[in-house]
């Protein structure tokens, strides 16, 4: 219960210490607050552009974890997901006359692919030349940021449009939008990142390769001791994380724009590392990370329009906040120990030198 306790409460000190910030720049706090709130989930299409903005946060939260887990730092989600996304949509204006179901899934399966080869890059350097992962990972961002660019403006650029974008994907492959959401480009992705999170809780719980990769991430010795090649192992891990990003992809190309656009993401893969940290690295904790983080996104574009002194940017101040209240643990534990200590006094003094001291176990 305290796991759960502490994380909502981190947030929830986060989200007031964020609003003081509003206070202190001249705005009403309250109202800043109804404005996110409405923003966020005042109709159906707000709550669907809350999800859909959520989406590509757990699959790059989900990627940045499951490196977590094995001991290594992904900040290659943006550069593995650029890939997959161009991989996707290359299928789809390469090929534009499959049909459905044929299509998107064979375009999911290329974004999955390329995503994953790409995040295998940086894990086969860190286990067989020894190079970090950090460094690697960094680079190979601008160089996948490279490759898009030189893709879609010489090798599959729309002829009919100025802007840097490949051609259209082929009809077949579009992902209908759901109709509960009154517009917004929520679609088949949403439940496939539920399904991507709930496999993953799956792999690292329930799996001998899970239990690998977390004996590898705790203790490297340990796991050589028992017989685990961690070098095998973060080759894998990293591989995983590549194509969990890639599939932001899917979302994107099929579910939303029909082509593949230079500079689609504001930076999902780097905010994927705030997702996994606010939920500890776990899959359900990621989830609601990238729901929280989703709905900050949406409810604070209201603000451009509805206040004064604060605009959207603002967003950028509450998940900072947010996430060092819950990256506190010090202060977490300080605070425990206090309380124990209180309570272990008070019994003290109930009971007399002989009394007993309660203790959290």
């Amino acid at each position: 219960m305290k796991r759960i306790i502490q994380p909502v409460l981190a947030v929830a000190v986060g989200l007031i210490a964020g609003l003081a910030v509003t206070w202190g720049a001249g705005e009403n706090p309250w109202h800043v607050f109804r404005i996110l709130v409405k923003g966020a989930f005042g109709s159906g299409y707000d709550v669907g552009m809350t999800l859909f903005y959520a989406t590509p946060l757990i699959f790059t939260g989900l990627s940045v974890a499951v490196a977590f887990q094995a001991g290594l730092f992904n900040i290659g989600a943006e550069g593995q997901l650029t890939l997959g996304a161009l991989a996707a949509a290359a299928v789809g204006a390469v090929w534009p006359g499959l049909g459905s179901p044929l299509a998107p899934v064979l375009a999911g399966a290329v974004a999955l692919a390329a995503g994953t080869a790409w995040g295998a890059i940086p894990g086969w350097l860190r286990a067989r030349r020894g190079s970090h992962e950090v460094i690697n990972t960094i680079m190979l961002n601008f160089v996948a940021a490279g490759l898009a660019s030189y893709v879609a403006l010489y090798m599959i650029k729309n002829p009919d449009s100025q802007n840097p974008e490949t051609r259209p994907i082929g009809a077949g492959y579009g992902l209908a939008h759901f109709g509960l959401f009154g517009g917004a480009p929520v679609s088949a992705a949403l439940p496939l990142a539920l399904l991507a999170a709930l496999l993953v809780w799956i792999l690292m719980g329930r799996t001998a390769l899970g239990f690998e990769i977390r004996a590898v991430g705790q203790s490297e010795a340990a796991a050589r001791a028992a017989g685990i090649d961690p070098g095998r192992i973060r080759i894998i891990a990293m591989a995983l994380a590549g194509g969990l990003a890639g599939l932001v992809g899917i979302g994107e190309v099929l579910g939303n724009s029909g082509r593949f656009i230079l500079g689609f993401s504001p930076e999902y893969g780097f905010m994927g590392i705030a997702v996994a940290l606010l939920g500890r690295n776990q899959p359900a904790g990621v989830v609601a990370a990238a729901l929280l983080f989703g709905a900050l996104h949406k409810g604070t574009a209201e603000l451009d329009l509805e206040t004064e002194h604060v605009t959207r940017e603002v967003s950028l101040v509450f998940q900072a906040l947010i996430i060092l209240c819950v990256s506190a643990d010090g202060v977490w534990c300080w605070m425990g120990r206090g309380e124990r200590w209180s309570v272990g006094a008070s019994e003290r003094g109930a009971g007399g030198a002989g009394g007993r001291e309660m203790r959290w176990k």
